[in-house]
């Protein structure tokens, strides 16, 4: 049996369905992170988990116990929020010793394991201080602290490196993933940032619309997204709208704009109006006439340090090119240039049928 098991979990309020019939397993020791936008039901989901949101209906499997209405308080858990939720008026010491004292651990213990904590996320000496007197990373990493100072058997995470500039969260994803690693701590992170869920996950659970459309690894999630929902967020993606002319064992011969594609379609049954996704970069400029696939012209071309991002006005439409920095700038803007990409690495899905969601 699975570690933590989520069993046909619904959540309604009112008419409203928030989550609808979600099923998830996650192992002892796993790294899970639920990705969506906004309002796609992931932290709900996470504070059903939690205790502080009890299901409409299903069941929460937790250790080898039904939790699905035990008490917060008494499910062995641990949980970082969003704000970090520090008191100012107490030091880091009793900030990451609250709730070892709330369960009457005496002062002795309570003083080692809070020492333990705080090296484990580097800030040895700073017990003394406010939190008014720390770095937003520094209070991030007593918030941190503060849970795995209780010893839990799951950490929850609700975005908490969205309050952090760019280069302190990506460092914090390192530090993080490194801690849990360490611990063997099985952790779930709710974000709606994709570089973040693919840089510390085990796997990813994509969720939409208060269901969760795919289950897999960073890499499968990425290179083989299973909707047209999880292609576009996970990352860029150039999107061209074709035609299933012909299905064979691998491929389906799909005609985009008069152009043949042999894309695989991965077992998947594919007939009629489907999108064929592109990533900006498995497409490549050439100066070869014979193998351009398509040609067009410079539309935009942006330096970022590590790589050029241009845009290629085509018959195909306008096609997104992420090319590292070799040295030698692309061609200027207004330039015709040919355009490549390897078949294989074309997918295809067929075009989803809107729906409401109540």
């Amino acid at each position: 049996m699975s570690f933590l098991t989520l069993q046909h979990i619904s959540k309604k309020y009112g008419e409203f369905t928030a989550i609808e019939q979600i099923d998830l397993e996650i192992e002892r020791g796993e790294f899970l992170s639920l990705l969506g936008p906004s309002g796609c039901g992931k932290t709900t989901t996470l504070q059903m988990i939690a205790g502080f949101v009890t299901p409409t209906s299903g069941k929460i499997m937790f250790d080898g116990r039904d939790i699905t209405r035990e008490r917060p308080e008494k499910r062995g858990m641990g949980v970082v929020f969003q704000s970090y939720a520090l008191f100012p008026h107490m030091t880091v010491d009793d900030n990451v010793g609250f709730g070892l004292q709330m369960r009457s651990v005496k002062p002795a213990e309570r003083r080692e394991r809070v020492a333990q904590a705080l090296d484990l996320v580097r800030l040895s000496g700073l017990g003394a201080r406010y939190p008014k007197q720390l770095s937003g990373g520094q209070r991030q990493r007593v918030a941190i602290a503060r849970a795995l100072a209780m010893q839990p058997k799951l950490l929850l995470l609700d975005e908490p490196m969205s309050n952090l500039d760019a280069k302190l969260r990506e460092e914090m994803h390192i530090e993080l993933r490194s801690i849990q690693r360490s611990l063997g701590i099985t952790t779930i992170l709710v974000t709606h940032d994709q570089v973040e869920a693919m840089t510390m996950s085990d796997r990813i659970a994509v969720m939409h619309r208060g269901r969760i459309t795919q289950i897999s690894t960073p890499f499968e999630a990425y290179e083989r997204p299973q909707t047209p929902f999880a292609s576009s967020f996970l990352g860029k993606t150039n999107t061209l709208s074709g035609e299933v002319l012909v299905r064979n064992a691998r491929c389906v011969e799909v005609e985009v704009a008069g152009l043949i594609f042999d894309v695989p379609h991965e077992g998947r049954s594919m007939k009629g109006r489907v999108n064929v996704y592109i990533r900006p970069e498995k497409v490549r400029l050439t100066d070869h006439e014979a193998v351009a696939r398509t040609r067009g012209r410079i539309a935009t071309c942006v330096f970022l340090g590590n790589q050029w991002l241009l845009e290629i006005e085509t018959g195909l439409g306008k096609l997104s090119i992420a090319r590292p920095n070799f040295g030698p700038p692309p061609p200027a803007e207004g330039e015709e240039v040919g355009v490549l990409w390897d078949d294989d690495d074309l997918r295809v899905l067929e075009v989803e049928v809107s729906r409401g969601h109540a």
